[in-house]
């Protein structure tokens, strides 16, 4: 495609990076900056009543800049990826229709992946019966079952899932069994093509041992702003079923032995800190792979202000995002 043509696309920011990291506050200093809107990528701030344990930023936090496609649908109510990229297509298109700079925040990479590129969803064309026989197999025979199957015919897929994660795991096998690729070829060969926009990809890093202390610290936090009582209603109510994609969020399932009385509320904080950081390794081998992400260390920075200052230059040269003017940005505030 040609300089020209790729002009002509809207613009996007795209801010990634692992939990904990600083992408909030990041992102609503940059949004107040370049009259920016956002839009979440994160496949549990979807679920309304999921708020403490996936740090939905709060009104306060948001300072006046709107934020999309948090609290979608219920917990017990089905969506996935697809779904998700058809309602973030819709919402870039009105930010842009509104003359404000779009910016796709969060830490779920397929999210991303989903916004930026055409490629095949595991639930476009499901084939109940396969994913029926593969859920019964992974009953009889245990979670690791389905994982080596999947690795046997698509391992870089099967390394960046958990073998306990049955719903991601069989919906991979089950695209293969339906169209013969491997999804991690289907992912590569959409990530060939031109986004259908004009990206400018910003990715956040501190100091491994910093990002594991916020991630500690945040646990902590969770809970003394009342993880355990909401996980208690949601339970209650018969929400985050075993089995549900929003009961496998982090948080969650880990205080579960906890007010189930298994375990202690130290050892399940303990479970739920290593979880976390586990997790943000997964993400950061997820978004490490994608050589467009211009990265920025927050360690360098005294200040999200400061880093967003950093931050700005590098979006007008890319994006050609006129700079907001001083009288607009009194006005979000």
């Amino acid at each position: 495609m040609s300089r020209d043509n790729d002009k002509e696309k809207a613009p996007l920011l795209v801010l990634v990076g692992p939990t904990a990291v600083g992408k909030t506050t990041l992102a609503v200093e940059l949004a107040l900056r370049l009259q920016g809107e956002i839009v979440t990528a994160d496949s549990m701030q979807v679920y309304r009543g999921l708020d403490i344990g996936t740090a939905k930023p709060t009104r306060e936090e948001q300072r006046g800049v709107p934020h999309w496609l948090i609290d979608v649908v219920d917990c017990n109510e089905s969506f996935n990826v697809a779904k998700y990229r058809e309602l973030a297509h819709k919402v870039i298109a009105e930010i842009n229709k509104r003359g404000h700079l779009p910016i796709l925040s969060g830490g779920t990479g397929l999210y991303v992946k989903a916004v930026l590129n055409e490629f095949l969803f595991p639930d476009q064309g499901a084939s109940p019966e396969i994913r029926e026989q593969l859920l019964e197999d992974a009953e009889n025979y245990g979670p690791y079952h389905l994982h080596e199957r999947l690795a046997q015919v698509d391992p870089e897929t099967a390394e960046r899932l958990h073998p306990h994660d049955v719903r991601r795991v069989s919906r991979a096998l089950e695209l293969y069994l339906r169209t013969g690729v491997p999804m991690s070829v289907q992912i590569a060969q959409a990530q060939a093509s031109a986004p259908p926009y004009r990206v400018l990809s910003v990715g956040l890093i501190r100091e491994r041992s910093h990002l594991h202390e916020r991630i500690n610290q945040r646990v902590l936090q969770m809970i003394e702003q009342g993880l355990i009582e909401e996980a208690q209603r949601l339970f209650s109510h018969g929400y985050l079923a075993e089995g549900t994609v929003a009961g496998q969020a982090l948080g969650y399932k880990e205080i579960r032995d906890y007010i189930e009385g298994k375990s202690t509320l130290d050892e399940a904080i303990a479970r739920l800190q290593q979880a976390t950081r586990q997790y943000a390794k997964r993400q950061m081998t997820w978004f490490r792979r994608d050589q467009s992400i211009h990265w920025f260390d927050l360690d360098t920075y005294e200040t999200p202000e400061a880093a967003a200052e950093a931050i700005v230059p590098l979006v007008k040269e890319k994006l050609q995002w006129p700079k907001l003017t001083d009288t607009a940005m009194s006005e979000r505030n």
